[in-house]
């Protein structure tokens, strides 16, 4: 066992879902989802990278996108799977309490409609999400600076554009923290960081060991959101010194740059992530800092019950049909996949190096 205090690199990953958990690890990836009759519903899901088929694609400051495009799609995925088993199972449900017009749209459609309604949900979702973090900020600054400040503001638009998005950002996270089903969900992403964690300091899962360890991590997505927010300001600050004229000739043109920039801002941010997940200096803590204060909204401590869905799902990733059969080797197993996982993190960025 590895000295409490101590984090090893662990290589797993997770995402809170409704009444569930997604993990990814050096076994695959599980979602482990607290059911309506009190059981946990494993299920194992076989995750496909186009990494595997170009080792190109895997190195540093390339494989940050991809890995960001290709785990929001995966994870929107089990969000959805989630919800239909956890919230929106309608077999034992009453018909003559079903409206007729549920009772046509589920006799006629079924999970087909909640495929239809989720797909249209993501699309008005990425243009809520273009229109607020995108146009919203560049709009209001561009005023502030025409007839409040009268052109003086030329230079600290993209501060000033930066700074807005992070507390449109914090004030949505703050918003949506105060709904009843949010803050069971930020639970669950409190007892996904509490698990990597207690995986991570080679001790045992078991509840009382998970329940000690802390709900703030440094690779949760939420410290990867600020960090590109940080390098967007940047970023930006220096292309409009470079090119002043840009942002002063379309609005649109300079949203359209800043767009552009996206890809690169996360390949920069993932590379932070990574960093932070694997050291702990002066530096990854600066790095980890806004994030770690974030995931204060993000995520909340959870019961004893949600503490053992994360562990139903992190052991799914880490250990072999034989030991989860074998409960007292759990201990061993986990420390020996944490060095599996960081040889083989050393093995590729040997290879990215080369």
């Amino acid at each position: 066992m590895s000295k409490e205090g101590k984090i090893k690199y662990s290589g797993v990953g997770g995402e809170a879902l409704i009444e569930g958990i997604m993990m990814k690890g050096p076994k695959g990836a599980a979602i482990a989802c607290r059911m309506p009759d009190g059981t946990i519903d494993i299920t194992r899901k076989e995750v496909h990278s186009v990494t595997d088929k170009c080792k190109l694609l895997k190195a540093p400051f390339i494989r940050g996108p991809i890995s960001f495009v290709e785990q929001m799609i995966f994870g929107y995925k089990c969000m959805m799977e989630s919800a239909e088993k956890t919230a929106f199972d309608t077999s034992d449900t009453n018909e003559e309490e079903m409206s007729k017009l549920d009772k046509w749209l589920s006799d006629h459609f079924g999970p087909k409609m909640m495929a239809v309604i989720g797909g249209i949900a993501m699309v008005l979702g990425f243009g809520l999400a273009f229109l607020v973090f995108f146009y919203l900020p560049t709009f209001t600054s561009d005023l502030i600076n025409k007839y409040l400040a009268h052109g003086t503001l030329d230079r600290y638009i993209p501060i000033i554009e930066g700074l807005m998005r992070m507390i449109i950002f914090v004030l949505y996270m703050w918003g949506v923290s105060l709904m009843s089903d949010i803050k069971r969900v930020f639970k669950y992403h409190g007892a996904e960081h509490k698990s990597i964690f207690c995986v991570e300091h080679g001790l045992e899962l078991t509840v009382e060991n998970v329940r000690k360890q802390s709900r703030f991590h440094p690779r949760c997505g939420t410290s990867f959101i600020f960090i590109t927010l940080i390098l967007s300001i940047i970023i930006s600050s220096v292309i409009n010194v470079l090119f002043p004229e840009l942002r002063a000739t379309s609005l649109w043109l300079w949203i359209a740059v800043k767009v552009l920039m996206l890809p690169l801002i996360m390949s920069i941010g993932y590379e932070c992530i990574r960093l932070a997940g694997k050291h702990d200096n002066v530096f990854t803590r600066f790095l980890s800092a806004p994030g770690l204060l974030m995931q204060r909204i993000t995520t909340k401590e959870p019961e004893d019950d949600i503490i053992e869905v994360g562990i139903a799902a992190i052991k799914a990733v880490i250990e072999s049909d034989e030991n989860e059969k074998a409960e007292d080797n759990v201990e061993t197993s986990a420390e020996e996949t944490i060095e599996e996982s960081a040889e083989e993190e050393k093995t590729q960025d040997e290879s990215d190096e080369g």
